[in-house]
């Protein structure tokens, strides 16, 4: 007998319910196609896990954890043994939400036997319940290869952030109608292939609005359009940690001044024996 659990905000703890919490599935994301948007952040860690979890969708290991958690300067060097263990944080931190993981740079382009050993490793070791991987049409067979073996997969098209060194940049992409055609085209591709949802990153409005019209997946945008079946942002970016705001970030929160204000008090009450307190010591 399978027991289901919620989150106990006091102690941030598990614990069993009378009326449990039950983890929205992948079916369930893959109706919403035209229905209420759907909600999805990045998550790192557990309990930023626990605390986005209540108001998400969709949870996105994402690889951008290489810039926002190790300080790299590109998503290529982040490793597989990275992804895993923020995985499975992140699943031990939520309880609503549907986690999905970046499989990284490197572990799925070789050919459809090895996206599937390097999938089943993270779903195996994670406990997520589906993968993303980036590319259009020339990734089709390999998500069709996932999916046909139980295997849920989330596509990526438009900018691609792993392939950055062939793309020469982050900049929009559908500005010409080449580069329009190709992106609509990877898009039917993939979903044709069997993704349950696709995010469509740093392409201009109206190509947006044209993929997620002719898909029958959702479509998940980030800097793309608000007609998307859902939106996607990076957390961190999100709560305002970085003095670098992309266009396509709206900030909710300014994080990194609140943070950086409370550290300027600690320190100034260590510095003039103000801390601690009789409240904090032990007699």
């Amino acid at each position: 007998m399978s027991t289901t659990f919620t989150l106990d905000t006091s102690t941030s703890r598990a614990h069993p319910v009378p009326e449990p919490v039950r983890r929205l599935t992948v079916p369930a994301i893959a109706k919403r196609k035209g229905a209420e948007p759907v909600v999805m952040l990045t998550a790192y860690t557990a309990r930023m896990a626990q605390l986005l979890d209540p108001h998400c969708d969709l949870l996105l290991v994402g690889d951008s954890l290489g810039q926002v958690i190790y300080g790299l300067d590109t998503t290529v060097k982040v490793t597989l043994e990275m992804m895993i263990a923020h995985g499975a944080a992140v699943v031990r931190g939520s309880y609503r939400s549907v986690v999905v993981i970046d499989l990284p740079f490197g572990t799925y382009e070789e050919s459809p036997e090895a996206a599937y050993r390097t999938a089943a490793r993270v779903l195996r070791e994670t406990g997520a319940a589906a993968v993303k991987l980036e590319g259009g049409a020339v990734m089709a067979p390999t998500i069709r290869f996932l999916v046909d073996r139980g295997i849920p997969v989330m596509a990526h098209v438009g900018l691609t952030p792993q392939a950055v060194n062939a793309l020469g940049g982050y900049g929009a992409r559908g500005r010409s109608e080449a580069e329009r055609a190709k992106i609509l085209s990877d898009a039917q591709a993939v979903a044709a292939a069997g993704c349950f949802a696709m995010v469509v990153e740093g392409v201009v409005e109206g190509l947006a609005i044209d993929i997620t019209r002719s898909v029958p997946c959702v479509t998940i945008g980030i800097g793309a359009a608000a007609e998307c079946d859902g939106q996607v942002l990076v957390v961190d970016d999100m709560l305002g940690m970085f003095d670098r705001v992309p266009r396509f970030v709206k900030r909710f929160d300014d994080l990194a001044s609140r943070i950086s204000a409370a550290a300027a008090d600690y320190a100034g009450r260590v510095r003039t024996r103000q801390f601690p307190t009789e409240a904090q010591l032990y007699r």
